[in-house]
């Protein structure tokens, strides 16, 4: 049932690549030292996330994204329009693993050249070059509700559902950047009324897959990992829906799949 997620990585690097960062992301990449990494996103006109990964500051020119969710040269295709006559190339990366290293101090990263190790704070995830990786790092990522996005669901998700403000990937006081003026009016307006869960579950369920009660919508699932006790989920629900579980209902949704909450995290 888990899935094996791969390194899907690009590097932006030049002169140009800060301010073009900074310009495109949501999240506050000047501020961002060489040698640590922080949660961003890049959002489409209407404040949807189109892709999400960890922003990673290897050099004073050189940035690597690990995308959680989708495909690093379709990305890079896609921001290769916005570069006009910055100095600066957009590069997707050679296919790598992902493995769980030593525990290492939380936005830290350490690059030795041939492997690139994000600290995690109880451990590391390691984009390595062989095939010897592993998804140990899957479980306390889902458990500190870190999304991983099916590419079925990028595009789709606006950051309140993804908690995205909670993990710093958006800031509210930096300049323009794609989706701004939606993710302002959110954050001082809010309205949204779906959020991001824990939970555990009853049965597989896929990522990727709608959540759905009495036929209709209310959710969907980003990430599932099986344990010896169970079935957790990252899963985002409606918040109608989030509130009656745990309080009498039978959280019973279609398919005889039913769900707990564990946690849950606002925008």
């Amino acid at each position: 049932m888990p899935t094996q997620h791969s390194a899907e990585t690009l590097l932006i690097e030049g002169p140009d690549a800060r301010a073009f960062a900074h310009a495109q992301f949501s999240s506050p990449v000047s501020s961002l030292a060489i040698g640590q990494w922080q949660f961003s996103a890049w959002l489409d006109p209407q404040g949807r996330v189109r892709a999400l990964f960890q922003l990673a500051r290897l050099a004073d020119e050189r940035y690597l994204l690990l995308l959680r969710g989708g495909d690093a040269a379709a990305m890079a295709d896609a921001l290769h329009r916005f570069v006009f006559r910055s100095k600066l190339g957009v590069t997707a990366c050679p296919p790598r693993r992902l493995a769980t290293g030593a525990a290492l101090p939380l936005h830290t990263v350490a690059d030795d050249g041939d492997n690139v190790s994000l600290g995690c704070g109880t451990h590391s995830l390691r984009l390595i070059a062989t095939d010897a990786g592993d998804d140990a790092w899957r479980l306390p990522q889902l458990r500190a509700g870190w999304p991983w996005l099916p590419a079925c669901l990028l595009g789709e998700l606006l950051p309140p559902a993804l908690s995205l403000q909670r993990l710093h990937a958006v800031a509210i006081d930096k300049g323009c950047y794609p989706g701004q003026e939606i993710v302002a009016r959110l954050h001082f307006r809010g309205g949204h009324k779906r959020h991001l869960h824990r939970v555990t579950l009853s049965q597989a369920a896929v990522a990727g897959g709608t959540l759905r009660r009495d036929g209709r919508e209310v959710g969907c699932v980003l990430d599932v990992v099986g344990t010896d006790d169970g079935i957790e989920a990252l899963v985002v629900l409606n918040d109608d829906i989030a509130a009656t579980v745990g309080a009498g209902d039978p959280h019973a949704f279609d398919d005889n799949l039913a769900l707990d909450i564990i946690a849950s995290w606002p925008a």
